[in-house]
């Protein structure tokens, strides 16, 4: 049977998808791409669809752009030192596609169900449905099969809501709905006289701060058997008041975060020495010392018990990107010293009719329960046929009585070797739990049972590297999403048009040197940021070595300050990355 078939397909229209396509097109102009998205608009995350009132980045203006496309002020009305509403992201998203040609190559409302192998070389089937479906029949939804030659995986990492299940719930008559769908609930808030908030994430400040404001009692509560409410920050810290995106992508003080891939920096001597010895360990704690205790000063926890509440329960060293950002016009915290967001540590036991009960033996008459709870990063759909899964290095739960696979031992050894700080992993220390032996069990952190995504610069399956026929981008977080999305999308066209020079096999091992390098990157982000993402990468000072990675690979110039103390001392922003893929193709004319 035939398809329509396409060049390239992009599963994903969110910030790493459009960066796909900009690469893609710009390199290959009459190259046939179709973009299937799921939502009904643009963004991702950032879609119609996802907006509520209040809604806004954590960056300033400034730090959350394409570098070939600013986003002034003029078009959007930002204001320097403004944070970016979640209005104006979506606005500069479809400008961003419309003006790189290729938003009327999305195809909104197309649910991908299966994505299936055809053959050794003969490209992917995708399937999918398409909401709306044939109006003439009264059809909710179509059935359809196009053919891609390559696939491009872009669904990211906060797509599928991660929902616990509650005792009780079918007799709860109340609205039950994970953070995700805030936009779309937002009247249920509004008329609300009470909500319940589960869990202490941003997405948690962000519901429990809507909701008081718009005049709503707000209980949050912080699972005992969690890990308390995560770290959150002004948007100046340090006794220097230092713009915190850009701090986290200043040379200098990227090499206090051990990275396992920090060396691409060029400055790998620097990295050992503060990483590979008791003095260099000793200065890198108290730079984290300095940094976490600047916030819990500036944030005053200790003024009220409420806020106390709040205060993070482990080290602000292990936060990857779950440390965030007040964004709000107002003070969050005098919501709480006020009583319009009360907090309680503890765990939702059962529910009943219009009541959460709570394993304090608390009871609270409530008209919805918000679960902020989280992600799963693995894709929705289906991998055919059967056990491709495992080639494409995809993300799984280590099943009871598996054999442990040698080579994430091996890592695990090489990473510890390198990094001693990372044998000590954290506890959470809830100072709620006053006697350890009492302690709820999962209160503490542990390795997690998930196999992580095993991708090659976290972008490509190892099993695939000679297949050039399948990558995915957008399967890590950082405070840069953006500027990463751009390299990620520069390297994967690079590597399908096979112009990558490392990719070019040179021994006998490289395949098993290849799978050593995704096993042990992938391996590295499970002991440096245990309360990141199982899955995937979560990393927040390790962004530009990453980047400095990619464009290594490419042969393009790292180091793009001028002059040595402006590479040490100035951030890294988009500024720095303009023109990357004109400097890519005039380095194939060389």
């Amino acid at each position: 049977m035939e398809y329509e078939s396409f060049d390239i397909a992009i599963i994903g229209a969110g910030v790493y998808g459009l960066a796909a396509a900009k690469a893609h097109l710009t390199l290959h102009p009459t190259s046939t791409i179709i973009i299937l998205e799921s939502a009904h608009s643009i963004g991702g995350v950032w879609a119609q669809e996802r907006l509520y009132p209040g809604l806004a980045l954590n960056n300033l203006l400034g730090t959350y752009e394409f570098s070939d496309f600013p986003m002034d002020t003029e078009t959007f009305g930002v204001r320097p030192g403004e944070h970016v509403p979640g209005e104006v992201v979506h606005r500069y998203l479809r400008a961003y596609a419309e003006d790189g040609g290729f938003y009327d190559r999305i195809r909104f409302g197309c649910k991908v169900e299966v994505v299936e192998r055809v053959g050794d070389d003969d490209g992917w089937v995708i399937g999918f449905v398409v909401e709306g479906g044939d109006v003439s029949n009264n059809d909710k939804e179509t059935k359809h099969k196009i053919h891609a030659a390559k696939v491009i995986i872009a669904t990211g990492t906060c797509s599928e809501p991660h929902m616990p299940t509650f005792r009780g719930s079918e007799s709860f008559d109340a609205p039950i709905f994970h953070s995700k769908h805030l936009a779309a609930e937002k009247d249920t808030i509004k008329n609300a006289k009470n909500v319940v908030i589960l869990a202490g994430s941003k997405s948690g400040y962000d519901a429990a701060y809507m909701a008081a404001t718009w005049g709503v009692e707000v209980d949050w509560v912080l699972r005992e058997s969690g890990r308390g409410a995560i770290w959150i920050s002004p948007k100046y810290v340090t006794p220097l008041k230092k713009w915190l995106e850009k701090l986290v992508n200043t040379r200098l003080l990227t090499w206090f975060s051990p990275c396992i891939w920090g060396d691409a920096d060029g400055f790998g001597g620097i990295r050992r020495l503060l990483h590979g010895t008791a003095v260099g360990r000793w200065i890198v704690d108290k730079f984290w010392w300095v940094l976490g205790n600047d916030v819990l000063t500036l944030n005053r926890y200790d003024e009220h018990p409420e806020t106390k509440k709040l205060e993070p329960w482990t080290d602000a060293f292990w936060a990857a990107t779950s440390f965030s950002i007040l964004n709000y016009p107002t003070d969050f915290f005098d919501l709480v010293r006020q009583g319009k967001i009360r907090v309680h540590v503890s765990d939702i036991s059962h529910l009943s009719a219009g009541t959460v009960h709570l394993t304090s033996g608390e009871s609270i008459p409530t008209d919805a329960l918000i679960s902020s709870t989280g992600w799963t990063s693995r894709p929705t759909f289906k991998f055919l046929p059967q056990g491709i899964d495992t080639q494409l290095g995809l993300s799984y739960d280590i099943s009871a009585g598996e054999t442990p696979d040698k080579l994430a031992q091996k890592a695990d050894a090489e990473i510890l070797k390198r990094f001693p700080r990372l044998k000590n992993q954290p506890t959470v220390n809830n100072p709620y739990i006053k006697d350890k032996d009492d302690a709820i069990a999962g209160s503490g952190v542990t390795r997690s049972n998930t196999v992580p995504f095993r991708l090659y610069r976290h972008i490509v399956p190892p099993a695939f590297i000679h297949d050039r026929s399948i990558g995915f981008v957008g399967l890590l977080s950082n405070f840069s999403m953006l500027l990463t999305a751009q390299a990620q999308a520069l390297w994967l066209a690079a590597y399908f048009d096979g112009k990558l020079p490392l990719l070019e096999p040179s021994s006998p091992s490289f395949d098993d040197d290849i799978r050593w390098d995704a096993v042990l990157n992938s391996q590295f982000a499970k002991w440096r940021y245990p309360f990141g993402n199982p899955q995937s990468p979560d990393f927040v000072f390790d962004f530009v070595p990453y980047v400095d990675w990619l464009l290594g690979d490419l042969g393009l110039k790292v180091h793009r300050k001028k002059g040595r103390l402006a590479e040490w001392l100035e951030p890294y922003g988009p500024e720095d990355y303009k023109g990357l893929i004109e400097e890519w193709k005039e380095s194939l004319q060389k």
